[in-house]
Parts: C-alpha cells; structure tokens; sequence
C-alpha cells in the first residue's frame, strides 16, 4: 500500500475533521456515524430550476468518476442533496474532504 493511498483512507475526527470542515463552505456539515452508518459530511444544494440542478450533478459526476470515490446523493426537482463518506475506510477521508472542495469550486466559478 502506499502512503498516498494510507492517508487518503485515514479517517478524520475530531478537531482534525473539524478544521477539515472549516476551509469548507459552511453548507458541509457532519453527519455523526452511527449504528448503521458511517461518519460522513454532507451538503444540500439548491437552484434556479432542474435543469442547472441535474448540469450541477453532472459536473460533480465527472469529477467523481475522475477520483474514482462516488458520492450518496438525491436530487429532487432544483435540489441536490450531497453525502460524502469513504465506505471501505468506515468514515470521512481526506477523499471527501477534497471532492466536497471540487464541488465548491464548481459553485464559485
């Protein structure tokens, strides 16, 4: 294994998940883990109309594809629910922390 792929399956908590939130948009927040389900953040997203909802899904398909690390999402009518979470790590990675800052790249551009 290399360190590449130990840190990017290196489970945040705490004030280091906490800090990682931070330099986040303040949508993101912290889904605790749970009996049956792991730790995860997640977002909620909401535009014009369906059309720039399912262009916005889209661009964050591609990008996730590109990552090879999918996210849980919904996407009903202008809205667009986001969670993130590394399934085989069993919580938040540094993977998530840097899909949810692609996805607010997309938003700011």
């Amino acid at each position: 294994m290399t360190s590449e792929n130990t840190t990017s399956k290196a489970i945040l908590s705490g004030e280091p998940l906490a800090q990682a939130c931070n330099a986040l948009d303040a949508r993101w927040q912290v889904q605790p883990d749970s009996v049956d389900k792991d730790c995860a953040i997640y977002a909620d997203f909401t535009f014009k109309d369906f059309v720039q909802a399912f262009g916005f899904v889209t661009q964050v398909a591609i990008l996730a594809e590109k990552a090879d690390h999918h996210p849980e999402w919904s996407n009903v009518y202008k809205r667009v629910h986001i969670l993130l979470t590394t399934h085989d790590a069993g919580g938040v990675t540094q993977k998530d922390i840097a899909l949810a800052q692609q996805i607010d790249a997309i938003l700011a551009a």
